[in-house]
């Protein structure tokens, strides 16, 4: 069984490494292009810090399920190459074989790792932002820029340019430690490794700490307040993530074609979504219809007002394949004053690490 979690992390490390040649170099599979040995071992650079964030994040939940003698998996590692918007891999996940008796284990299994992950992650924006190379590296990557120099980005980028949306923890550490006159515009972060490595660190950090259902978040949560009240807040949660993740997909302004095809679809999607929020269909559909109106009315109060439908999907698998409510424990003991204050600080990281629109 070991051969199996072996074998997907070198495959990953693989993905990965080519996801970051892509990255480093602006080329992409699609186009033909296959890296060279040289041009994969400057993929490394980005491979190999993303890959220990995700592997220090997991082996923090094996460490401490196994130091609490609760059976567990080692990571199985997710590995992924579409040429398209490239990193390499989907994370990896653990399996938990044992069942969990109290709330200071589900915490302590919770936090473990993305307060593990964080640390790594920070570390590598840390040295990422402190050795940036001169401007001559993003010339070489995109040649046509070097005509206008340090003020390029006043002149190649359109409305439509792609471009990396990273939190509030890199901005604060940007300001600090960064060089103004070697920082990449946000549109560049893709080509500097170890940047967009921290980045996607942060990225999956904040995904794990989302305070909803199962995830580590959920089990923050669910320690700090317990079944009932944690998982009340957990649907509440949820209901503002979908809220958001639709918001401004459809206007009263639409087109016929979008109210008879598109709004439909969408309602079913609440439904299928949002079906174990409450206990019968006919509140469901009441809860749906409220959605949607109050989605309308956000577009009439403030038009041009956007979502992200990116998180449409999330919020499939947060509903439908895992759960948005926590299963309860044997032990509903409190958590201890300690444990209490580093969840809250730990649910005040996940706003510094969330990004609304990660990518643009």
């Amino acid at each position: 069984m070991v051969l199996v979690h072996l074998g997907l992390f070198l495959i990953t490390l693989y993905t990965t490494t080519v996801a970051g040649a892509e990255q480093v170099t602006a080329k992409s599979l699609w186009s033909g292009w296959w890296p060279s040995v040289a041009e994969l071992k400057r993929g490394l650079a980005y491979s190999i810090p993303f890959l220990a964030i995700l592997t220090v994040h997991e082996f923090g939940h094996y460490f401490t399920a196994r130091y609490n003698r609760i059976r567990t998996s080692l990571p199985y590692y997710i590995p992924i190459l579409n040429g398209l918007l490239d990193i390499g891999t989907f994370g990896a996940v653990i399996q938990i074989r044992d069942k969990i008796f109290s709330r200071r284990e589900f915490f302590d299994v919770g936090i473990a790792g993305p307060l593990a992950g964080l640390v790594v992650a920070v570390g590598v924006l840390v040295y990422g932002l402190t050795h940036l190379p001169p401007l001559e590296y993003l010339f070489q990557v995109h040649p046509e820029y070097r005509f206008y120099g340090a003020d390029y980005a006043r002149h190649v980028y359109n409305a439509e340019s792609f471009g990396v949306n990273p939190p509030l923890l890199y901005h604060g550490l940007a300001q600090l430690l960064a060089d103004p006159a070697r920082l990449p515009h946000l549109n560049e972060l893709m080509h500097y490794p170890y940047l967009l490595a921290g980045v996607l660190g942060l990225f999956f950090t904040a995904l794990n700490l989302l305070p909803i259902g199962q995830l580590d978040g959920g089990h923050i949560l669910y320690g700090l307040l317990g079944f009932r009240r944690g998982n009340q807040l957990s649907a509440v949660l949820f209901l503002c993530f979908i809220f958001y993740a639709g918001l401004g997909l459809f206007s009263f302004n639409a087109s016929r074609e979008t109210w008879l095809y598109g709004v439909p679809v969408y309602l079913l999607y609440l439904f299928f979504v949002l079906r174990r929020v409450l206990p019968t269909p006919r509140r469901v559909w009441m809860l749906v219809a409220g959605v949607l109106l109050a989605q309308l009315a956000v577009t009439v109060a403030f038009p041009g007002i956007e979502g992200n439908p990116g998180w449409l999907l999330f919020g499939l698998l947060l509903g439908r394949v895992t759960s948005i409510y926590h299963p309860p424990a044997t032990d509903e003991r409190p958590l201890s004053p300690g444990r209490q204050v580093l969840g809250w600080l730990m649910l005040a990281v996940f706003v510094l690490c969330f990004s609304p629109s990660p990518f643009r």
